[in-house]
């Protein structure tokens, strides 16, 4: 199902700012008081040869305006990581790392006859908390299999991620030092990128339903074999113990990286329902009750990954506006206009 959408003129963003210059630059995640950001990089020029994590000085970014700025690095440089979110007081960062399961990066998922988009759900995944000079202080999870996607709920107490350790890729839920770790989601199909509401009593993410025999067959298969084809995705919201679960989206293709807006009562995401190509992905907002549908941003054919300041002032997201035709994607903010 399509939906007719005027094209935006990117109204809701002012005084939109580069913040990063160079290499795939992503999930950039705010701190609780509004002054930091967590990301994800695989910039060559720093030395990477896979995503590693980086806490970011707004202020100072903003400033340099170019990549003579180099925030240090948080993770242990090992491995691959993914999924930051600053811990309550600011002072840690917890993410997802294959480090421990060895120093070289992991393959990615290798080319198919069929061209499918694969993302790989690494085994070796685990949860862990950093302070902000990188030492590791905590490791939140020790289930064998994956487990990322972490996010913090703004009240400070719990924590959502995803895990395949009952033999899905599912939401659970634990506590903020990693006690009281519990499943919240059953059906099958790839449950993800889980954020909390404002007031911290509901979650949205994206998910897949696969439905025939066949496309079944094909998800089970593929987890297998620790990858997901995340091209058919819809996004839901659900309360944090799992129950009243309701699909918020019914665009087809794919439909991710959702985020609560600062009011709570509309979600943005990113979505590529709109395209003839695939690949073309734009920010859009939608009401909580699927009705609503507006288009955010028009610039570039890669938007996504958009987190609101805690304050609600700002959007942070990652463009590939702005990349002088190169594939590089950077973050990029702006001041929110309701």
């Amino acid at each position: 199902m399509s939906a007719q959408v005027t094209p935006t003129t990117e109204s809701h963003l002012k005084n939109i700012t580069q913040l990063t210059f160079g290499g795939d630059n992503a999930e950039a995640y705010w701190s609780f008081d509004n002054t930091h950001l967590s990301f994800q990089s695989n910039f060559k020029k720093w030395g990477l040869q896979c995503d590693q994590i980086f806490a970011m000085d707004v202020k100072a970014a903003r400033k340099a305006a170019d990549s003579t700025y180099r925030p240090p690095m948080i993770s242990t440089g090992k491995g691959r990581t993914t999924c930051s979110f600053y811990m309550p007081g600011n002072k840690h960062i917890l993410y997802a790392s294959t480090h421990e399961g060895g120093e070289a990066c992991p393959p990615e998922a290798p080319p198919r006859a069929d061209h499918k988009y694969l993302w790989s759900v690494y085994a070796t995944f685990d949860i862990y908390v950093a302070d902000v000079k990188g030492k590791i202080t905590a490791k939140l999870t020790t289930s064998p299999g994956y487990d990322a996607e972490a996010t913090v709920s703004p009240k400070g107490d719990k924590i959502v991620f995803t895990s395949d350790r009952s033999g899905d890729l599912e939401l659970w839920t634990m506590n903020i030092d990693g006690s009281d770790q519990r499943q919240i989601t059953h059906a099958l199909g790839y449950d993800g990128g889980a954020f909390f509401s404002p007031d911290g009593k509901k979650l949205v993410y994206r998910a897949s339903r696969p439905q025939t025999d066949s496309a079944k067959k094909e998800y089970t298969d593929l987890l297998k074999q620790h990858l997901v084809a995340p091209t058919d995705m819809e996004i839901y919201t659900c309360n944090v113990d799992g129950s009243d679960v309701r699909q918020i989206t019914h665009l087809g293709k794919a439909n991710w990286a959702p985020f609560f807006t600062p009011n709570g009562k509309k979600i943005i995401f990113s979505s590529n329902h709109h395209s003839q190509r695939g690949y073309d992905f734009q920010l859009y907002t939608i009401n909580l009750d699927g009705s609503g549908l507006e288009r955010i941003t028009n610039e570039s054919l890669f938007n996504a990954f958009p987190m609101f300041s805690p304050n609600g002032k700002y959007l942070v997201w990652s463009s590939n506006r702005k990349n002088n035709n190169t594939r590089d994607t950077n973050l990029f903010m702006a001041e929110w206009v309701d």
